[in-house]
């Protein structure tokens, strides 16, 4: 097994445990994690690249205004999605959390043909609509849209776009998001303490070590995503990046105890067949493509075979 498909598998199993992680900081308001997730990643990520490369990344980032508008939007758009996030985990709702980001893969679909004018084939939007199908049948079910899993799935969608338009490596990317909020979130933090009211050194020296690793726990699966990224066939990719939300459903259920009720099952064996049919046909693409690329050469062998003058025969046979 190579370095960049068990990166990507580290990835995709630490961001599926997340649910335990901010779980265990239950007494912590949502907004404060968040707060403290953005400060100390800024403080690790920032650190890394000043050990690892000085500070050239830094003028590099603002020598490029343009990718500093798109970073900063950017960086707007996951921390929203990271504190409906924690918020919606700490407040029993896990298992939305991971219809959203089960959803996510074909969100980017749509905003793929909505932003970029690309083209799907009837498969694809045979998997679309089934989706669709599966979101509107629980929200007739429960009198309600699913908006967790919605914000989720939009949010980081959009994230994504932002990412995708902007040329810029993953970790100075992540670097200037956290810089974008670390005078706010620190701010916040400090003031919060001043008054009495932050968690930090005031619950036990648990929640405080929680805390402190959050902006570890939030570098690390980026880094390995980035790694495995280059590595890897993005075809790969889009089948490991369904091991997250699997992961945390069952957090939601067989951990925390979470309803899973038939509506659920109906919705979400909706999304899950509309994700196999999506990805065995992106897989076969795949496939095909390796395919014709591999039947090149021996094509082009037997025309040359073909093309090739015939002996000339001297005589003495």
């Amino acid at each position: 097994m190579n370095q960049g498909l068990l990166a990507g598998i580290g990835a995709f199993l630490i961001w599926g445990v997340f649910p335990i992680y901010w779980k265990s900081l239950g007494p912590v308001p949502a907004l404060e994690i968040v707060a403290h997730r953005l400060s100390w990643c800024c403080l690790w990520v920032v650190g890394f690249l000043l050990l690892t490369r000085g500070t050239r990344w830094i003028s590099q980032l603002l020598a490029r205004p343009k990718v500093l508008r798109n970073l900063t939007a950017s960086s707007a758009l996951i921390g929203g999605n990271w504190f409906l996030y924690i918020w919606a985990v700490n407040s029993g709702h896990i298992v939305e959390t991971s219809l959203g980001y089960f959803i996510n893969p074909l969100v980017n679909v749509v905003l793929g043909v909505v932003l970029f004018s690309e083209r799907l084939n009837s498969r694809q939007w045979t998997a679309v609509a089934i989706a669709a199908a599966g979101v509107a049948y629980m929200t007739v079910s429960h009198g309600r849209l699913p908006w967790i899993a919605l914000i989720l799935a939009a949010s980081f969608g959009f994230y994504s776009v932002m990412r995708k338009i902007t040329d810029v490596e993953s970790v100075p990317g992540l670097a200037w998001e956290s810089m974008v909020y670390f005078p706010l979130a620190c701010g916040w933090l400090i003031w919060l303490w001043s008054q009495g009211q932050g968690s930090f050194l005031r619950i036990d020296v648990q929640t405080d070590a929680l805390l402190i690793i959050a902006g570890l726990v939030t570098a690390i699966p980026l880094i390995l995503f980035a790694i495995a990224a280059r590595r890897v066939p993005l075809s790969t990719i889009g089948v490991l990046q369904y091991l997250a939300p699997c992961l945390q459903l069952m957090c939601g259920t067989l951990i925390y105890g979470e309803p899973f009720t038939p509506v659920e099952a109906v919705g979400f064996g909706c999304i899950w067949a509309a994700l196999a049919i999506y990805t065995a046909d992106g897989v076969g693409a795949q496939w095909r493509k390796r395919a014709a690329i591999r039947a090149r050469p021996a094509a082009a062998m037997t025309a040359e075979a073909a093309d090739a003058p015939l002996p000339q025969r001297d005589g003495r046979e």
